[in-house]
């Protein structure tokens, strides 16, 4: 029997090798017909170029894009993929023919999720997608609607500082990785849900993690569909589990807003429940609530978290810039005050900071993959529709073209008298994307990360423990839906504050 279920294995993979050939050599030959191939390497029968990609993704493609160039074709599987790795050519893909590459494409775990297709985040582009957006820029995240929320960030805020400075008393060693992830994740809940006690049962941190995680792993059923029948991964089954657990969850938060109006994120969706949203005759129903409900949760959760732990390394690390921003807060709030929200735009050397930080370490070095609505020639170039596309900002905030031969060093000063902004305008910095699928959430998420590493800097030092040296300090990344250290940044932090209670 054994033999056998050996035997009719050969047989499967010989076969859909012999039709994957086939299928590119037609492929290739079609796309000539229309214009050039793109450069890139050969991929193999079945996996493509899966096998070049390595643990971290994003820095496998920055090298082969400088052999290949900064716009070029890997096949991942069966599914025909573009990397870009340059400003110029991301432009062309994110403004110049952004309406063509709007879209997304379809993932295993967000449909093995219930619902999760219908947020913001990962939805293919049409009317469902354009009206949820709506709401959201016009609901969700006004400048009126953020500030609203600065008295909860400042409860929070204070909190946390307290039990920092209480690790500080007792000279204890402080896992900041795991406390910067729970600040962001209460300040995110109570906004999006309102008072969270009441939801404990449900474990919200631990399923988004668990979540984070799952989503974090490189699928085969995503670039080789006939595997995703055999569930190889156990991702099919886990996410499944998963998905029932959140949706009982978000069931039950529903619920409770509908018995008692709130003002936070949830609440404010449920003044569009069964509302009619576009000419479509798309409609704002339960489902469509708890999927941008948990896009929000998802997006507060992890990219701010990891943002501010490769902040604080970095400054750790750069001892003087670190100093010359302590100074600049100092000019500000004098040894007296906590950091107030209303001052974070006077701050320039911490907007530079933070900017140098998302360039050395974006959030999401490929971005959220696009997908091409229908065939497209650019530059010359053939894109069959169905491509996917991968924008390589990693590679392109490390492109010396753009910031000069000193791409890995750690300068904040290298944004003085710039006019680069964080808005998706600038190509060289698009951490939060461009075009229609910018990050709604851009603004909420910026003012969290300020804040807090304004806090952290302003009233403590840190030092690394057990005697490390800033240069042993390992700067190691971890792959996943968010690019977060590797190992968790373990510090002493030092109250440096001679009047100040929280």
């Amino acid at each position: 029997m054994a033999l056998l279920a050996t035997t009719l294995l050969t047989v499967l993979a010989v076969l859909c090798s012999f039709f994957y050939i086939l299928f590119y050599i037609s492929s290739r030959k079609h796309g000539k017909e229309k214009g050039k191939a793109l450069p890139g390497p050969r991929p193999l029968p079945i996996i493509g170029n899966l096998h070049m990609l390595g643990m971290l993704p994003h820095q496998s493609l920055y090298r082969l894009a400088k052999k290949h160039g900064p716009m070029m074709s890997i096949r991942l599987g069966s599914v025909p993929t573009v990397v870009v790795s340059s400003p110029q050519v991301a432009e062309m893909f994110l403004k110049t023919h952004d309406a063509i590459f709007a879209s997304r494409p379809k993932v295993q775990v967000l449909q093995s999720i219930s619902n999760s297709q219908r947020g913001i985040a990962f939805t293919e582009h049409g009317p469902y997608w354009r009206s949820v957006r709506k709401i959201c820029n016009m609901q969700l995240f006004t400048t009126s609607k953020i500030e609203s929320f600065a008295p909860t960030r400042k409860e929070v805020l204070m909190h946390f500082t307290e039990s920092l400075k209480e690790a500080a008393t007792a000279k204890e060693v402080v896992n900041i990785s795991k406390k910067l992830a729970e600040i962001n994740g209460e300040m995110t809940l109570k906004m999006v849900l309102g008072p969270v006690k009441k939801y404990k049962e449900f474990n919200l941190n631990e399923l988004i993690e668990e979540l984070t995680k799952i989503a974090g792993v490189f699928n085969l059923a995503d670039f080789v569909p006939f595997l995703g029948a055999f569930d190889l991964q156990g991702i099919k089954a886990s996410t499944q589990t998963l998905g029932e657990k959140l949706d009982k969850a978000l069931e039950t938060i529903i619920k409770d807003h509908l018995q008692k109006k709130q003002d936070d994120f949830v609440g404010t969706l449920l003044t569009e429940l069964n509302q009619t949203i576009n000419s479509n005759g798309d409609i704002m129903d339960r489902n469509s609530i708890k999927a941008i409900t948990l896009d929000m949760i998802v997006g507060g959760f992890d990219t701010s978290a990891a943002t501010l732990e490769w902040a604080l390394s970095e400054l750790i690390r750069h001892p003087r810039v670190m100093l010359k921003l302590q100074q600049e807060l100092e000019s500000i709030f004098g040894n007296k005050r906590i950091v107030e929200e209303n001052d974070l735009p006077k701050l320039e050397y911490l907007d530079m900071v933070v900017k140098e930080t998302l360039r050395l370490h974006p959030i999401a070095p490929l971005l959220i993959p696009r997908e091409s609505m229908e065939d497209i020639v650019i530059d010359g170039y053939y894109i069959p529709k169905k491509s996917r596309v991968l924008v390589n900002i990693w590679a392109i905030g490390r492109d010396p073209n753009v910031w000069s031969n000193n791409v890995e060093e750690f300068s904040p000063e290298r944004f003085i008298d710039s006019n680069i902004d964080l808005h998706g305008h600038d190509f060289a910095l698009i951490p939060f994307g461009a075009g229609r699928r910018l990050c709604p959430g851009k603004k909420l998420g910026l003012i969290t990360v300020k804040l807090i590493l304004a806090q952290l800097v302003h009233c403590f030092n840190w030092e690394l423990p057990g005697g490390m040296s800033s240069n042993e300090l390992n700067m190691t990344e971890n792959f996943g839906v968010s690019l977060p250290r590797k190992t968790s940044l373990c510090v002493k932090p030092i109250y440096r504050m001679y009047e100040y209670n929280v």
